[in-house]
């Protein structure tokens, strides 16, 4: 992984600063929701101590559990409806409906208070509606609604709702009786029928119960009492007292709900305010989710609305009911509203009658921390970028000089003189650092190279005058009288001073080889016709190999010295012989390319070993085996000079049956 890269990935750690700051947020909107708790905790407290002192009122709806049924909750109305079988005029929602199941299908049913007035209204669905033949009210193949009444003797009353037909209707007793306090209104329905009624509060007991009768099946669709004589249970009204009580604590935002033991709901006083976040940055977007995903989880809040069945059945509400304060909080992750809930049991000395509610919106809270984390984000994707788009500008200009540096060393390692002029030579950083470490060494490296170019003209120079005085002695001792022995370390002698010799005109002919590179004046030259006359020359000179040339270049024009690369080629085929045997094939092949021309000499012999193939063209490296030593290792050494002073390259490598040494030469050179 290159280095920008590297400190791109090190940018994202900049994500740490949202992360802290999402978790800072969190915990404020904890905190602040704990403390509205822990006031709406001590309102809800002081509402319940004033409420003791009302038993009678949260008594007066009980279920003493005599008669084994369920109570009817009869809703507050806000206005009067119009009697005329439809629900659309009624000031609760559709969700007050109760169901009843039943054989044609499900029954829906509410009850309602307007001042001193109880109203009924019922949906029936039913495949055949069947009307009442006259006004027989025990007709038993007609359709009718009962209302059973009770009172605290334990005497019930039957209301009988059965049509003729569609229309107003009169209701009867048990008994047959015309009940004219009571009016009612049937209405037909494509799914079957609908009833409403509007019956005095005084004609009624204090206890309810509904059955429906559907002609033609052979059971009921009951709810509260059954036709075997079960009694009906208690009618829950809300209480005037308390909701006159609870509109003294009524504040903006603040919704109180009074339940009796069951809970069901006795008073209901003010609302919730606010919608949502309001105008806050986090309402729509990917902020609204960052929003909703930072914060601790949290019920639907549509739990914390009063239940449209009159009976408030939430879990903290229950707890309330069991004698213990409960709080509880819900959030909407579409609307963004959020309500903070707390139930506090009520008391009457150590009897408990019932729990108040108390619900506040947390709007405060939501403008608060949705601002925050508005200008959280803003802040940490400003920095992000600018910290991402810094560090990347930083690795590009960093990396742009380490590349500097990495081309600088790679010229002056691949020039022929080693050069120690490095980029960023004068930065005061570590690049600097390193970069004048590297010209050190360069340098250094540089002089020493110089001193071995210049090694073998100076050895050559300053030891021929005493290799020439140790020859002419050693000529001398030989007409003088010497014993066998002597002769023979006579012998030894003048071959070592033989060899020494043949080593300086070896490093003469290198060190004149490389002042002849440097002074040749190039000149245009036809090389295929140059090494057509060479071969031949070659052929004369050993006549026990066979030389074959292969020229394929149509254009072998050249600019260069031609007897430098003439003495070059002597160079390879003085090697190719010296590993061939008499009677092998010597093959010399010129190729062309678009800008150069390929030089070959391909013969048989051993390969070349795998290490030595790098090494082959230095100074005094040799690879003939049983030689003694005597080979010097000098001549591909010259080929070589003579190659990159044309611009070229030479290697080595191993063919099929032998071994190939191919030259490449530039034809601009």
């Amino acid at each position: 992984m290159n280095l920008r890269r590297q400190l791109l990935l090190v940018s994202l750690l900049t994500l740490v600063l949202p992360w802290a700051g999402c978790q800072f947020i969190r915990e404020t909107e904890t905190a602040l929701r704990e403390g509205q708790q822990q006031m709406l905790a001590g309102t809800a407290q002081a509402i319940a101590d004033s409420l003791a002192q009302f038993p009678a009122e949260f008594l007066a709806t009980r279920d003493e559990g005599v008669f084994g049924a369920t109570q009817l909750y009869a809703h507050p109305l806000e206005r009067e409806p119009l009697l005329d079988g439809y629900f659309s005029d009624w000031s609760v929602t559709a969700s007050s409906l109760q169901t009843l199941r039943g054989i044609d299908g499900p029954a829906r049913y509410v009850l309602g208070l307007w001042r001193q007035q109880l109203w009924l209204y019922a949906e029936i669905r039913d495949d055949e509606v069947r009307y009442a033949s006259g006004a027989d009210a025990f007709d038993a193949d007609a359709d009718r609604i009962t209302l059973v009444s009770a009172g605290e003797d334990g005497r019930t009353t039957e209301f009988i709702f059965v049509a003729e037909a569609p229309g107003q209707l009169v209701a009867r007793r048990g008994d047959g009786r015309i009940e004219p306090r009571i009016a009612a209104h049937w209405q037909d329905t494509p799914a079957g029928y609908q009833l409403e009624a509007r019956i005095p509060r005084q004609v009624p007991g204090p206890m309810l119960g509904l059955t429906v009768h559907n002609a033609g099946t052979a059971r009921n669709v009951v709810r509260n009492s059954t036709f075997d004589g079960a009694r009906p249970g208690r009618l829950v009204t809300p209480s005037p007292v308390l909701q006159s009580v609870l509109r003294g604590y009524v504040q903006d935002g603040l919704r109180l709900v009074v339940t009796n033991r069951s809970g069901w709901r006795l008073a209901l006083a003010g609302s919730l305010s606010g919608g949502g976040r309001g105008s806050g940055a986090a309402d729509v977007g990917w902020l609204r989710y960052a929003y909703d995903a930072i914060l601790e989880p949290a019920e639907e809040t549509a739990l914390a609305e009063p239940s449209a069945s009159g009976r408030e059945q939430q879990g903290y509400i229950g707890q309330a009911l069991n004698g213990d304060a409960a709080t509880s909080w819900f959030r909407s992750p579409e609307t963004g509203r959020a309500v903070v809930a707390v139930a506090q049991p009520v008391w009457s000395g150590t009897v408990q009658t019932g729990a108040v509610v108390l619900q506040q919106g947390t709007d405060a809270i939501l403008s608060l921390t949705s601002d925050a984390l508005t200008r959280l984000m803003n802040f940490t994707l400003l920095a992000t970028l600018v910290a991402a788009g810094a560090l990347l500008g930083y690795a590009t200009w960093l990396s742009q000089r380490v590349r500097r540096l990495s081309r600088g060393a790679r010229r002056a390692l691949d020039d022929d003189r080693v050069s120690a002029d490095l980029p960023s030579l004068s930065a005061s950083d570590e690049i600097g650092d390193l970069s004048r470490s590297f010209s050190s060494v360069l340098g250094k490296l540089g002089a020493y190279n110089d001193y071995l170019r210049t090694l073998a003209s100076r050895l050559s120079h300053e030891l021929r005058t005493p290799l020439t005085i140790v020859r002419s002695s050693l000529e001398n001792l030989e007409h003088e009288p010497l014993s066998a022995e002597g002769r023979r370390y006579t012998e030894r002698a003048r071959d070592g001073v033989d060899r020494l010799k043949r080593i300086l005109n070896a490093m003469s002919e290198a060190s004149r080889v490389e002042e002849l590179i440097g002074n040749a004046e190039p000149e245009h030259f036809d090389l295929d016709r140059v090494l057509q006359s060479t071969i031949a020359a070659y052929a004369d000179a050993w006549p026990e190999h066979r030389f074959r040339y292969d020229g394929r270049a149509a254009d072998a024009r050249l600019r260069g010295a031609p007897e430098l690369l003439i003495q070059m080629l002597d160079k390879l085929i003085d090697n190719a012989v010296d590993f061939t045997q008499p009677g092998d094939e010597i093959v010399v092949t010129l190729d062309a390319g678009d800008d150069h021309l390929s030089l070959a000499v391909t013969n048989a012999g051993p390969p070349l070993p795998e290490k030595m193939r790098t090494q082959l063209f230095d100074s005094l490296i040799s690879v003939r085996p049983g030689d003694g030593g005597q080979h010097l290792g000098f001549g591909l050494f010259v080929a070589r000079l003579i190659a990159e002073g044309h611009g070229g390259r030479i290697v080595a490598d191993n063919v099929e049956g032998g071994v190939r040494f191919e030259v490449r030469l530039k034809r601009n050179s």
